[in-house]
């Protein structure tokens, strides 16, 4: 069955990214058939359709790290035709084909039940950013820091996982301490997402020390390097920080000291591969969350036809905020 989809072959072969109809018969080990109802765009999927960062292993490939969609075709009964689902992760736009497209081939444990009291708009709006803050912000629960042992402080609290860190941390009680880059950003994080305070990038873009006065009980870092360094030199005994971004660098110059002196934790988020217990855990709650208050990330619905000009705008910063494709005609 042909279906539209945008479609990239290999930056050698000169050919750039098309919107194009394509016929991909379903493989035996993919057996379910799904109609994609939203995507989203990220950062990761704008790199891939303009070729300019390694993103994709293989081709040719539909991109999209992220989709919402509805059983129209099952080859097992858990997830009988008309389940809507949503789908993370798991390498697809990466080495599998992903949701800028009109469907999609799954296999059984990619997916994810959609929660009845989110609507697949919402869904797609959350995406990969959102399930990422979300299962910080679990890890940090998990780890025992609760909003009477001090504030949280947030690294790139402008970016996609940022801003939902941030609102689902004000959100749950927490004082939260949000680092942007952005100086037109300040009313947005603390108005609109519940931040307590915003400092500048600056103040962490430099080489850290050793240690620093104790400042914060716990932290979400989205952008590593030298903020994570400078973060970790400056949180309380018992704090825990997780990191889950890499936006300013995979470097990490640190010292033992953090550690072995205050007792500091670090844990990583990987949000391809996690756990579906984690998953499942993490859209819960989400929609528990959004039962009480409306997301507050700014959203804008583009096209399937508009996603190749949409992602060259996201790469050189005309826009803002969450950008959902409406794949379904």
């Amino acid at each position: 069955m042909a279906f539209k989809a945008i479609w990239l072959t290999d930056p050698q072969e000169g050919i750039p990214a098309t919107l194009r109809d394509v016929d991909l018969p379903p493989l035996s080990h993919y057996p379910i058939t799904l109609r994609v109802l939203y995507s989203s765009l990220n950062y990761k999927d704008a790199l891939a359709i303009s070729a300019k960062a390694p993103i994709v292993r293989q081709f040719p490939l539909i991109p999209g790290i992220d989709m919402v969609g509805e059983v129209i075709a099952s080859e097992v009964e858990a997830w009988p035709v008309g389940k809507q689902v949503v789908v993370t992760g798991w390498g697809i736009g990466e080495r599998h084909h992903g949701g800028l497209a009109e469907m999609f081939y799954a296999k059984e444990e990619w997916l994810e039940e959609l929660p009845t009291t989110l609507s697949p708009s919402s869904a797609a709006a959350i995406g990969t950013a959102g399930l990422t803050a979300m299962l910080a912000v679990l890890e940090l629960e998990q780890q025992g820091i609760t909003p009477e042992q001090g504030p949280i402080i947030v690294s790139g609290a402008s970016g996609g996982v940022g801003s939902f860190s941030t609102w689902i941390l004000a959100r749950l009680g927490f004082e939260v301490i949000a680092i942007s880059g952005d100086p037109t950003s300040a009313e947005y994080l603390t108005d609109i997402l519940g931040a307590h305070s915003v400092l500048p990038r600056s103040e962490f873009s430099a080489p850290a020390k050793k240690l620093l006065p104790e400042q914060w009980a716990g932290a979400i870092d989205c952008v590593g390097s030298h903020t994570l360094a400078t973060i970790l030199a400056g949180a309380r005994r018992n704090a825990c920080v997780v990191a889950c971004g890499m936006a300013q660098g995979l470097d990490l110059t640190t010292s033992v000291a953090p550690f072995i002196l205050r007792g500091i934790r670090l844990v990583g988020i990987d949000s391809v591969y996690c756990a579906r217990r984690k998953r499942h855990q993490a859209w819960r709650r989400f929609a528990s969350l959004l039962s009480e208050a409306p997301l507050p990330v700014s959203c804008q619905t583009i096209t399937l036809q508009q996603t190749i000009e949409f992602a060259d705008r996201l790469l050189t910063g005309e826009v803002r905020g969450r950008i959902i494709v409406k794949t379904a005609s």
